[in-house]
């Protein structure tokens, strides 16, 4: 049951709505959380604008990586992140597979193409790095060409950072049930069926052959100067949040703060990979 017009009216403030809320035995919590959300959300997009005035300013290159499992919320995470940010100095990269020409290319070519140029971020959902898990696993590489990537991508690493680029790359790391939970859910909603491919279909079935390769890769590619950032959560709103703190705690831009919103992410959510890192998506 809700509120009457009546009681509706007579609300001034937050605390009367929820007063009134427990009064009628109206559970109200996911509606807070949901409030409190979209305010913090608002609050760290508004540090972003600032973030990309400054870079802008100062003519920096940012590339952020956005990596996981299918259904981990790569592409959810970066509609958030460059919601409110000026199109002339952002983009979102989402490649398709590579052509004839580009697969008789070095790998790293179609890539380094839509690197951000001066002043510019540049939003990666999937990067180089399908070549490290997607690829193997669905075998749409030989092992000469992994190994070959595996040895390179820290040397290509190494030259954008001594080219003064800053690359960030998170790993989103859900759970096998989640994962499924997500799947039934596009499965469920003809908005996101498109999203639904036959890659997802062996997601789950190859759930362990995806892990391999995944500790495969960070610990042979995880270095001091192109560290992988883990976001462990199975909450998407949590992981977007976190995920922006702490691409802003990484820069010291004028105007941070300006909104008072928290800017250290939760060190529970946010961490470097470590071997000793315990992941929900083992």
């Amino acid at each position: 049951m809700g509120l009457t017009a009546e009681q509706l009216k007579a609300v001034k403030t937050r605390s009367d709505l929820i007063a009134i809320a427990k009064e009628n035995n109206i559970k109200v919590s996911k509606t807070l959380s949901k409030l409190r959300y979209e305010a913090e959300l608002a609050m760290l997009q508004a540090e972003f604008v600032n973030l990309q005035k400054w870079i802008a300013q100062k003519k920096m290159r940012l590339a952020i990586l956005f990596e996981g499992r299918d259904a981990a919320g790569k592409g959810g995470s970066i509609k958030r992140f460059k919601e409110h940010l000026n199109p002339r100095s952002s983009r979102a990269v989402a490649l398709s597979k590579p052509t004839e020409v580009e697969n008789g290319q070095w790998y790293f070519r179609r890539y380094i193409k839509v690197l951000p140029n001066p002043g510019e971020i540049v939003l990666f959902d999937r990067s180089w790095y399908n070549r490290a898990v997607v690829e193997p696993v669905m075998g749409f590489c030989t092992d000469d060409q992994y190994d070959q990537f595996i040895k390179q991508v820290p040397e290509f690493e190494h030259l954008l950072y001594e080219d003064n680029m800053k690359v960030i790359k998170f790993w989103f790391s859900i759970s096998k049930k989640e994962q499924k939970k997500r799947f039934d859910s596009r499965l469920n909603n003809p908005l996101k069926e498109w999203k639904y491919s036959p890659v997802d279909m062996k997601g789950q079935e190859l759930w362990d052959q995806y892990t391999h390769y995944k500790e495969e890769m960070f610990s042979k590619t995880h270095t001091n100067f192109s560290p992988w950032i883990i976001v462990k959560t199975n909450d998407k709103k949590q992981a977007r949040l976190e995920s922006m703190r702490y691409v802003l705690s990484q820069f010291d831009y004028e105007g941070k703060g300006d909104s008072e919103v928290e800017l250290t992410p939760d060190p529970n959510v946010i961490m470097r990979f470590h071997r000793s890192s315990v992941q929900i998506d083992i």
